[in-house]
């Protein structure tokens, strides 16, 4: 395998998990570095696009996540009031489906599982304090006071994260005027795909996580201060809802009740500017390339540079030109993304406010894109 053969991996989200798998796959030595003592997954519920299932199944796990998940067809598009308007999505890839809908805790689990089969090593409870980048050998300092010295270090550790700011200086993420709530209900009997509902301030999404469970998704703007203290996010959530007059979600509202079961985020975007890596560290997923869910392309984009990266590494080639196609392959499609999702929330809002032109289509900006997405990584 050339002058790589020992890789550090900070951070054990999706892009961590599925990294680690994917260079263990080709005999690398391969160690993921945690910060938390112990995995606690936040969020409810993923969709899992026909492109996330592609990269899925190149790690090998695809199956299992539709097993353990939902997989479902084309996303329905009502009213508020329940008006049939059309349907969204991505045709199937091969035996793929269209979507695979998933609890993020299942996925988290599926991959974990894998990459212990798979021999990745796990330090938990420790992240790098201090990175010696050299042309030969990335040397680093953990938070315990260790040190160790790797071949390649790969920040996966989010749209926070500590390895951009140390190697790359400080970027933050920009906040887009949006917040997405959800909530996890039992799965209604006539829910057989994911639906989404559009309301005149705001979208609602009911989507399958496994086979008796979905999760309600809402997105809403919720102006320059969208820090919301815990005792209000019930009673705000069901004021949004209101609007919607379909059973399949005034049934769901009144089961909203525990403010703590209630996974409320304000939407951030950031792009960091080409390249992602320098002489031996390369940031991915987050890190690099945070988008917000109007397209359900965050977690398919980690995984895709997860097997981008391995292929790349198996070529022998020295870590420089590993490194330059790597960002020839992801750039320009992750961008794409990064940009789609954020023009599509601010036409959301647009609308809302009932300032939308005229000639201005979002679901044709979505079908683009999803269509782009279908392409061979």
């Amino acid at each position: 395998m050339g002058k790589i053969q020992k890789i550090l991996i900070v951070g054990g989200g999706i892009g961590g998990l599925s990294s680690g798998i994917a260079l263990c796959k080709l005999g690398l030595e391969v160690t993921i570095a945690e910060i938390q003592p112990s995995f606690n997954v936040y969020g409810v519920g993923i969709i899992q696009p026909s492109n996330a299932l592609r990269a899925l199944d190149s790690l090998g796990v695809v199956d299992s996540c539709m097993e353990k998940g939902s997989p479902y067809g084309m996303v329905k598009m009502f009213t508020a009031q329940g008006h049939f308007i059309t349907e969204v999505g991505v045709p199937p890839i091969g035996r793929l489906p269209s979507h695979n809908g998933i609890s993020r805790k299942i996925l988290h689990d599926v991959l974990y599982e894998e990459a212990v089969s798979k021999g990745v090593n796990f330090r938990m409870g420790l992240t790098v304090d201090e990175i010696d980048n050299g042309k030969e050998k990335v040397t680093l300092t953990f938070s315990d006071g260790t040190k160790g010295q790797y071949d390649l270090l790969i920040g996966a550790d989010g749209v926070n994260s500590k390895i951009r700011k140390l190697i790359f200086g400080e970027y933050l993420p920009a906040y887009t005027g949006q917040s997405v709530w959800r909530y996890a209900f039992d799965r209604p009997a006539e829910l057989e795909t994911g639906y989404i509902f559009m309301g005149r301030t705001s979208k609602v999404g009911l989507i399958p996580m496994t086979k008796d469970t979905i999760y309600m998704f809402l997105v809403t703007a919720e102006g320059d201060d969208p820090k919301i203290p815990e005792a209000h996010l019930v009673p705000r959530f069901k004021e949004w809802l209101k609007e919607y007059e379909v059973p399949i979600v005034k049934n769901l509202i009144k089961k909203i009740t525990d403010p703590k079961l209630v996974v409320y985020r304000p939407l951030e975007t950031l792009l960091i500017p080409a390249p992602w890596y320098n002489n031996r560290v390369l940031i991915i997923g987050d890190a690099a390339h945070a988008t917000i869910p109007q397209l359900g392309q965050g977690a398919g984009l980690a995984l895709e540079d997860s097997i981008v990266l391995a292929e790349l590494i198996q070529q022998e080639n020295p870590l420089e030109v590993t490194l330059e196609k790597y960002m020839k392959r992801r750039f320009d499609r992750c961008k794409l993304v990064v940009e789609a999702s954020k023009q599509i929330g601010e036409l959301e809002q647009l609308e809302w406010k009932g300032l939308l032109p005229k000639d201005v289509n979002i679901g044709a900006i979505m079908g683009k894109t999803l269509g782009a997405m279908m392409q061979p990584i």
